[in-house]
């Protein structure tokens, strides 16, 4: 798609930023910025960049459709992702972030590797590649891709089949170059490597975790899924934590920011999708309440829920947890379809204020609505984050006049959060998922899904010392790392045994491990919405009329509809592949993946 310029074009528009980081300096010459006067250091990153947002974006937005998030709006996009109707404003920033900002890069730096013997960046382009192909095809089912990167204008579009297939080879030539040897004068990878520090096994590991998760998504297609294949790769991939990649971020200042997004470059990119504005909009649903809260039905908290539902400030020492909103409650008593939960305002001033007949107190939280049933919705707190180079906060709190902060937010979308981004976690769930296929409920399958709730539990903790110097966190749970005895309670108690074991048990675990990951909407349109402890479709689906016309009664949430950029511009290819591109109902067609054979 060359149509779409590449990004190092793009940046002889701004200034190099003030950072930690040495690859924002693309060009010696800004004036001719050019993919040919960046060295294989300089493009590697720029790539992870760009495939990182995507995949965040995309995460965070799709956590709507699976029910962990609702929307203080049932208009906007999250809000009516939050209730099944389909929304043209999910389809483009993932596409863009990957066809504008990694994607023309990919093949540059690939072939610069290759000429001068560095074959770790060889290995990293081919799988950043197979990432974002994987990424496009679990999103829009059919897409551009042997002709993809190309010089047409109006590439042909693939089946998912084939990127599926094509992407498989990409993670195997990955694979060879990551077992490989570089030439002694090639650039060593840690001089490019902002994820892993040039970690070559971390690649490696990454790798074999990938084809796993994508040989794991062949599950409906009985010719073709090989769970003795998948296995073999887990048995490759991590081990332990610490072969995770883990994206460590910083919250500074910037005088410059991503040309497509206009968002900061060096801060965590579920901050920049889902912890500045958009946090302040986002909740919690009961549905993740429950799950953290009485996983199994046994009353026993799982540790993790402080760290991942946020918290309001009332006074410079007491913080008050979420509650969830109840997106299955009778359309009767529904929060959302009587208009909430409606946004907080604070007043910072030593009087009560009135507003809308409701008089405030000094220094609290209160709801700005005519509707006085909507008074008591400060109880939903969202998930927005300060940032000391974006907000200009003093800290990683996005606080009023009185310092009191409107949210914790949590340990995934703060800036300087990290990005977990490969993980034993996972590992150990895909295993889990394969054992039980296989031969159901045995303590092999349970010792993975216990050693994957565990893994989550731990790499957790490791994040949470991001913050373990701020004194202004110290009287918030959010901050606090888990105690070993809460762990043991609950990895002894509340889980279940390898006698009880059930798929339901599995999946809900996992989502609660990936959760801001696409890989959670891929898992449950796999499972057909079940497999998930307690999971149903929002109450006001049946509501709504754009959520019924979308996804028709009877029908499932299953793709998303292409951005405007293919309708407009390729809209003849798009229709040779997919006559129903433009229909009403296109976000019920299955992925390739997601069809029985």
């Amino acid at each position: 798609m060359k149509y779409i310029k590449s990004i190092l074009l793009c940046l002889a528009l701004t200034v190099g930023l003030s950072s930690c980081s040495d690859w924002l300096d693309v060009n010696s010459d800004p004036n001719n910025a050019s993919q040919d006067a960046a060295a294989v250091s300089t493009l590697l990153p720029w790539c992870q960049y760009h495939i990182l947002y995507a995949y965040a974006c995309q995460g965070y937005r799709a956590q709507f459709i699976c029910q962990a998030f609702t929307a203080t709006s049932r208009t906007s996009r999250d809000g009516s992702s939050a209730q099944w109707a389909g929304s043209s404003s999910l389809s483009t920033t993932p596409y863009q972030q990957f066809f504008v900002g990694t994607g023309p890069n990919l093949a540059t730096l690939y072939d610069k590797a290759i000429a001068e013997g560095a074959y770790y960046y060889a290995g990293a382009s081919r799988l950043l590649k197979a990432y974002g192909f994987l990424l496009m095809a679990d999103m829009y089912g059919e897409m551009p891709y042997t002709e993809a990167l190309g010089l047409s204008a109006t590439p042909k579009y693939d089946t998912g089949e084939t990127i599926y297939k094509g992407c498989i080879n990409d993670i195997n030539e990955a694979i060879a170059y990551f077992k490989s040897t570089q030439s002694a004068s090639a650039t060593p990878l840690s001089s490019g490597d902002t994820w892993n520090g040039g970690d070559q096994t971390k690649w490696l590991k990454m790798a074999y975790l990938l084809k796993a998760r994508a040989l794991n998504h062949l599950s409906k297609k009985s010719s073709l899924y090989d769970p003795a294949a998948i296995i073999n790769c887990l048995d490759s991939a991590q081990t332990s934590i610490a072969d995770n990649t883990s994206i460590v971020h910083y919250d500074i200042a910037e005088n410059s920011s991503d040309f497509i997004s206009t968002d900061p470059m060096q801060t965590a990119p579920l901050f920049d999708c889902a912890g500045m504005g958009g946090g302040a909009t986002t909740r919690p649903t009961q549905w993740l309440v429950d799950i953290l809260t009485n996983f199994n039905g046994k009353g026993i908290e799982d540790p993790r829920a402080d760290k991942i539902l946020p918290w309001l400030q009332n006074s410079p020492t007491k913080w008050t947890r979420s509650l969830g909103v109840d997106m299955q409650a009778p359309k009767e008593t529904n929060i959302r379809i009587a208009g909430g939960p409606f946004s907080v305002s604070r007043n910072a001033t030593a009087k009560s204020i009135v507003k809308n007949t409701q008089t405030v107190a000094p220094y609290s939280w209160y709801c700005s609505s005519s509707d006085n049933k909507r008074w008591g919705d400060t109880v939903y707190v969202g998930f927005r984050s300060g940032s000391v180079g974006y907000y200009k906060t003093p800290d990683i709190f996005y606080v009023y006049a009185d310092n009191m902060a409107e949210s914790s937010s949590n340990v995934f979308c703060r800036p300087n959060s990290h990005t977990d981004w490969s993980t034993y976690a996972e590992a150990c769930f895909i295993r889990a998922e394969v054992l039980f296929r296989q031969s159901g409920a045995t303590s092999a399958a349970f010792e993975a899904y216990k050693a994957g709730i565990k893994a989550s539990i731990d790499q957790i903790n490791v994040d949470l010392t991001t913050w373990s110097s701020n004194s202004a966190a110290k009287y918030c749970k959010s901050f606090t790392k888990m105690s070993q005895t809460d762990i043991d309670n609950f990895l002894n108690n509340a889980i279940g045994t390898a006698a009880d074991l059930t798929m339901e048990k599995i999946m809900t675990q996992k989502f609660i491990a990936m959760l801001y990951t696409q890989e959670n909407w891929n898992d449950m349109r796999r499972h057909d919405y079940k497999d998930y402890m307690g999971w149903a479709i929002p109450t006001e689906y049946y509501t709504n009329a754009t959520s019924l016309k979308t996804i028709p009664l009877g029908k499932m949430y299953r793709r998303i509809k292409q951005c405007s950029h293919e309708i407009n511009y390729n809209s003849d290819n798009l229709k040779a592949i997919q006559p129903a591109y433009n229909d009403d109902d296109i976000w019920t067609y299955p992925v390739w993946w997601d069809t029985t054979e």
